[in-house]
């Protein structure tokens, strides 16, 4: 599957890896709608910071159509309040 971080680039990513990952997205969905926003700016970057490290980047040259597109870093609460759908960012 390949990830899109808005603002970095592309990672291929094992579907293995979706569990540990929705474990995340599932924490951040709460966090948002709680309203939680340390809570949301900590699970945001962790959750960034997974798909870096399971994924391999792509060349910058090297564009493929992303089937996840994730928020940038510096995101704000209501800017990924938008993004999500019932299930989060990342379907089940």
């Amino acid at each position: 599957m390949i990830v899109r971080i808005m603002g970095e680039g592309q990672v291929r990513l094992d579907d293995s890896h979706f569990a540990e990952l929705n474990k995340l997205d599932d924490e951040l969905l709460a966090e948002t709608e709680n309203d939680d926003e340390e809570g949301f700016r900590r699970t945001l970057g962790a959750l960034l910071d997974a798909v870096r490290r399971l994924g391999t980047p792509l060349a910058d040259d090297e564009l493929e159509p992303s089937d996840l597109i994730l928020p940038a870093p510096d995101a704000s609460l209501a800017e990924v309040r938008l993004m999500l759908n019932e299930d989060g960012l990342i379907p089940d």
